[in-house]
C-alpha cells in the first residue's frame, strides 16, 4: 500500500466517536492521519493514493473475543494464518485465541509462539489467551502475572469448565493482584457429562442425551459469589439461557465485576435446528429453545450481554461427519460474525451503533485492547461494509480450513468488502474474487 491513502465518500461509523456521517479518512503508515466528515473539503492531497468507498460504512474493525485456532497440534483444521484470513474476510481487525492447542497455551513459550506466527503472517492481531490451570486440567494455577507481562490478554480454560470452586476461588483472588480477567465456559460437567445437545422434547424425541439449561446457569451463580467474595474480574463466554441472562443481569445491578457475551448460533438458531441429528449444529453449549434465543436478544438489547463473539471452533469432517452423539462440536464463525449480527439490526431488536458496540467497542475494552476508533494518531485498524448487500452463505467458498458451519445456505445481508489492519489493506473483496 502506498505511505498515505485517503479513503473518501464514506459512511463513517465510530461508536466510540459517537461518528455517524458522510467523510472521509487519512491514513499515514500504520495510523490514521485524519478523519471526520469535513476531511478534504479543499481538496485531496495530491501525494495521497485515493479510495473510493462508494458510500458505503466505514468503521472500526471488529474485536472477536473467541477464536479456536487449532495450532499448534491441530493445523489440519485451523493455522493462525487461516484463521487470519478468515477473520479478515470478515471484518475481524483483531482477534483473541483460546488455550486448548496441543500443548495447551499454559507457558510463555505458548504465549511466544502465537504472536511469533502472528507477525510471520501480517495478518489481523492475534493475541493469546493463556489456561487458569496446567495443562487444563482444573487443579494447578497457571503463572498469571508472568503470562500478562508476556501479553496474555485474558485466563480461561477455553471450552472446559474451572469446575472445583476452590481452584476458581484462587483464580479470582491470584488475578486480582494484577487486574486480570478471568473467563469462564460456564457448565458444570457434573451434569452435562454424556450430554450432546439442550435437555429437552428434542433432545427425547431424537434419543439423544440432554444437556439441561441449569448447568449452565448453576456454574455462573457459584461463580457470582466468588466474584462478590474476592472482588475479582470475570467474564461468562456464550451465554445461551434465559436464566444465565437473569443471574447476569442481576449480578450487574449489585455492581459485581462481571461481563459476558454470546455468539450468533445463540440468538439466531434453536434446538430444533439440531433436525435429523446435524452435527454442524452440535455446540458447546448446546443451541437452546426458542424462549431462550429470545433471552439472549433481549440481552443484547439491554446491554446485559455486552460483546458478540464468533466462538470460532474449527473441525474437520473426520470429527463431524459421524454419528451425533460422537461428533465433536463447534462450528466456525470469523466470516459470518458480521452479517448474522446484522440482521439483529435488521429485525430493530439493535440499532447500528449498538451493534458495533458489542462487535468491536467493548471486546476490546474487555480484553484490555485499544478501543478502535476513527480519531487521528489511532492505529488504521478498520473495515469498509456495504451494509445492505444481500448474500448466501457457501460453506465451500468459505475461506476458514474448516467448512463446519450450521449457516451454510443460510441468506444473509451486509459484507466486507476491504479490511485494513496497521494501514495495510489485507482483504479485498473484489480483488479476492469472493463476490
Amino acid at each position: 500500500m502506498p505511505r498515505r491513502v485517503a479513503y473518501v465518500n464514506a459512511r463513517l461509523l465510530s461508536p466510540v466517536d459517537g461518528l455517524d456521517a458522510l467523510g472521509a479518512v487519512l491514513t499515514e503508515g500504520v495510523t490514521i492521519a485524519d478523519a471526520g466528515p469535513r476531511l478534504f473539503n479543499d481538496g485531496l492531497p495530491a501525494d495521497a493514493h485515493v479510495i473510493d468507498v462508494g458510500g458505503h460504512c466505514l468503521c472500526p474493525g471488529l474485536v472477536d473475543m473467541r477464536v479456536a485456532t487449532g495450532e499448534p497440534g491441530e493445523e489440519h483444521k485451523e493455522t493462525i494464518g487461516t484463521a487470519g484470513r478468515a477473520a479478515a474476510a470478515g471484518g475481524v481487525t483483531a482477534f483473541a485465541c483460546l488455550p486448548g492447542t496441543t500443548p495447551p497455551i499454559d507457558d510463555i513459550s505458548g504465549v511466544e509462539l502465537i504472536a511469533r506466527r502472528a507477525r510471520e503472517e501480517k495478518l489481523v492481531k492475534v493475541y493469546a489467551q493463556a489456561a487458569v490451570t496446567r495443562n487444563l486440567e482444573g487443579r494447578d494455577l497457571t503463572e498469571m502475572g508472568l503470562l500478562a507481562e508476556a501479553g496474555v490478554v485474558a485466563f480461561t480454560d477455553g471450552t472446559r469448565a474451572v469446575a472445583d470452586a476452590a481452584v476458581m476461588r484462587r483464580a479470582l483472588s491470584y488475578a486480582l493482584s494484577f487486574d486480570l480477567l478471568i473467563v469462564q465456559h460456564p457448565e458444570d460437567p457434573s451434569l452435562a457429562s454424556g450430554g450432546h445437545m439442550n435437555a429437552g422434547e428434542t433432545a427425547t424425541r431424537l434419543g439423544l442425551v440432554g444437556i439441561p439449561p441449569v448447568a449452565e446457569v448453576m456454574m455462573i451463580e457459584r461463580d457470582l459469589r466468588l466474584v462478590a467474595l474476592t472482588g475479582g474480574r470475570y467474564h461468562v463466554a456464550h451465554v445461551s439461557t434465559v436464566v444465565a441472562v437473569e443471574a447476569i443481569r442481576l449480578a450487574k445491578r449489585q455492581g459485581l465485576r462481571v461481563t459476558c457475551d454470546t455468539a450468533p448460533p445463540y440468538f439466531s438458531l434453536t434446538e430444533a435446528d439440531v433436525g435429523d441429528y446435524r452435527t454442524f449444529a452440535k455446540l458447546s453449549p448446546p443451541l437452546r429453545t426458542e424462549a431462550d434465543r429470545q433471552a439472549v436478544v433481549e440481552g443484547l438489547a439491554d446491554g446485559t450481554i455486552d460483546a458478540i463473539a464468533s466462538d470460532h471452533a474449527p473441525q474437520d469432517q473426520d470429527t463431524k461427519r459421524l454419528p451425533f452423539g460422537q461428533a465433536a462440536p463447534g462450528a466456525i464463525g470469523l466470516e459470518t460474525l458480521l452479517p448474522l449480527t446484522l440482521a439483529l439490526v435488521e429485525k430493530g431488536h439493535l440499532d447500528l451503533m449498538a451493534a458495533f458496540r458489542c462487535l468491536s467497542t467493548r471486546p476490546a475494552g474487555i480484553l484490555g485492547l485499544p478501543v478502535p476508533c476513527l480519531r487521528p494518531g489511532a492505529r488504521a485498524d478498520f473495515v469498509v461494509v456495504d451494509l445492505g448487500r444481500p448474500w448466501r452463505v457457501d460453506a465451500s467458498a468459505l475461506v476458514a480450513k474448516s467448512k463446519n458451519t450450521p449457516f451454510d445456505h443460510w441468506p444473509v445481508t451486509g459484507r466486507v468488502l476491504h479490511t485494513v489492519v496497521d494501514g495495510r489493506m489485507i482483504h479485498s473483496l473484489e480483488s479476492d474474487g469472493n463476490v
